[in-house]
């Protein structure tokens, strides 16, 4: 057991060094997605055109699809629980890895990725991605947390849509339900993570653009969202790197680029999401009820 904490630590050192030196701070980002994340620019093709601030098209409207419940799931034998997104959906895993991963019949499998996310499909295509993913390693639940590098233009049908924008927060609405559509079209169920506080005002500024397009939509869809900005915030609702731990004494929980959390921050942004996933699979009910020998 103690190799395998100590292993998940190692790979969420690594994961967040990584993140560190991938991941976008807010600043200087690029208007045009060909340039950005080690991507290649090809400088002898017409740019995309820049659409217009005023486009405003609304994602159509997405029928709310069933998909078997978590407690169906484990009353069959076995809940598989996958964890997609960047490198903050990383640590995440790796603290719902170590809430779960005692849980009779449960599995916590990382399918997350440092520099990654919604925006640029140009880089990583997400949905190609998830699919093939899905193809190789079926789940039943996924855990989606995506954003952090997202503040930047969609190139969507030769069109670039600037961050912010009504043409942006249409074209990352429309890949948030094709995303949700796909993994519901595999009979996953699908819980969403919110982002949370963050150290710079201009980059919380910008990952608030994203938490609110992401509430909207799950809204529409009918998924749930786990919002983190509250166990990520003081009381004054404000960035805190020191956040009191379980003993109710100050612990660090952030990284040094205000974005990412130390291992102790990411249990702290786990636990509702494995409360969640806890109480639809039943598990919870499960530890309340009373043992009996016959």
């Amino acid at each position: 057991m103690r190799a395998g904490i100590n292993g998940l630590t190692a790979a969420l050192v690594v994961g967040v060094v990584i993140g560190l030196m991938l991941t976008p701070d807010g600043r200087g980002w690029l208007r045009h997605p060909t340039l950005m994340l080690g991507g290649t620019a090809n400088a002898s093709a017409s740019p995309p055109a820049v659409a217009s601030p005023v486009e405003s098209p609304a994602p159509a409207p997405v029928a709310k699809a069933a998909v078997t419940p978590l407690k169906a799931r484990l009353a069959q034998g076995e809940l598989r629980i996958g964890v997609f997104g960047d490198s903050m959906a990383d640590g995440l895993w790796a603290a719902l890895y170590r809430d779960l991963h005692g849980e009779k019949g449960v599995t916590v499998t990382q399918f997350s990725a440092v520099s990654t996310g919604l925006s640029r499909y140009d880089y990583v295509d997400i949905q190609a991605k998830t699919a093939r993913q899905l193809s190789e390693t079926p789940v039943d639940a996924a855990v989606v947390m995506f954003g952090t590098n997202d503040a930047q233009g969609i190139s969507l049908d030769g069109v670039i849509h600037d961050f912010g924008t009504p043409g942006w927060k249409a074209a990352y609405g429309k890949r948030i339900d094709d995303l949700v559509g796909l993994l519901r079209a595999n009979d996953v169920a699908v819980y969403w993570v919110g982002l949370p506080k963050m150290k710079r005002a201009g980059f919380d500024a910008k990952m608030a653009v994203i938490n609110a397009v992401v509430r909207e939509r799950m809204t529409a869809l009918g998924v749930p969202l786990i919002d983190t900005t509250g166990v990520t915030a003081d009381a004054a609702g404000e960035y805190a790197a020191y956040l009191p731990g379980a003993s109710g004494r100050p612990q660090l929980m952030r990284a040094n680029d205000g974005i990412h959390m130390t291992m102790a921050g990411y249990r702290r942004l786990g636990e509702p999401v494995a409360e969640r996933l806890k109480r639809d699979a039943g598990l919870d009910a499960a530890a309340a009820r009373p043992q009996t020998t016959g």
